[in-house]
């Protein structure tokens, strides 16, 4: 049986050899300066695996760089998978490890959703098949580069998928009892829901069901969304001031990077407040 703590599934570049500065694709847009192509390093990325311009990315037009979050696939990646042998010192490894590179990001987001699962008391109902699925998801992390290249992770990640919806449905059930929610009446609000530039200042989202809405530059300020089931919900631009956001299901440092909050903003205890959010002195 394993068991994660979410703080292994945080990138930590420290331990990393540069992957996502080199096995991605961008494109020049507002998210990054320029293009480049997967396989190729970034022009930013020095000798020693950092980046030269950490600390003006946004400055520089490189925003996606600081938005993007791997769930700690690189490291993993680049201590366990490649034994700690980098790209550089052994080039014909390369190609394969940035094909695996992706995968791993998918297998890891799995892992954060799953552990986070694990630690919910209304899904204990469920707990066994939760364990089970995060113990083959880690089995999966620990296969040889080749392999992983073989997995049908669209699959996987379907079967995961039934866990962590039902996951969401106790949860809501639970909150709803517990705390006498009242019924959302926007009947716009739903998984899936096109709610870019929004209006939902103040809105009460307690346990809704938010599961890959679009919610583009919609405002939330002050917004409630305790218990609401926000995985693939896309937040960019999306204004988190003041917003409630503890206790919100399977939200992750990507979606909050991508968005605009400041120290009012309550976030689960396991995602890191960005330092670009006004009144950001804290980490947490």
């Amino acid at each position: 049986m394993t068991t994660y703590d979410t703080n292994t599934l945080q990138a930590d570049c420290e331990s990393c050899f540069g992957l996502c500065c080199v096995a991605l694709d961008f494109a020049a847009s507002s998210d990054f300066a320029i293009d480049k192509k997967a396989g190729q390093a970034c022009p930013n990325l020095q000798a020693n695996f950092r980046c030269g311009v950490h600390t003006t990315l946004r400055d520089r037009g490189f925003r996606g760089c600081t938005v993007y979050d791997c769930f700690g696939a690189g490291q993993h990646l680049s201590q366990y998978t490649s034994e700690g042998r980098d790209w550089r010192q052994f080039p014909e490894t390369a190609q394969t490890i940035f094909g695996v590179f992706p995968i791993m990001r998918q297998l890891h987001e799995l892992l954060w959703y799953l552990a986070e699962a694990l630690g919910l008391p209304a899904a204990s109902a469920i707990h066994a098949e939760l364990q089970a699925a995060l113990d083959e998801t880690t089995r999966l992390t620990r296969l040889a580069p080749e392999a992983i290249l073989q997995l049908n992770v669209a699959a996987h990640r379907a079967e995961v998928n039934i866990l962590l919806l039902r996951t969401a449905e106790l949860v809501r059930e639970t909150a709803i009892r517990q705390h006498n929610l009242p019924p959302i009446r926007n009947k716009k609000i739903g998984r899936g829901a096109d709610l870019i530039g929004a209006n939902l200042k103040g809105a009460d989202l307690r346990s809704a069901n938010l599961r890959g809405a679009y919610l583009i530059a919609a405002d939330l300020r002050q917004a409630d969304l305790r218990w609401a089931d926000l995985i693939g919900a896309d937040f960019r631009d999306a204004d988190l001031r003041g917003a409630n956001l503890e206790g919100s299901l399977f939200l992750t440092q990507f979606q909050v990077n991508a968005a605009k909050g400041d120290a009012t903003t309550k976030l689960p205890p396991s995602l890191a407040r960005p330092p670009y959010w006004p009144g950001s002195s804290a980490n947490r």
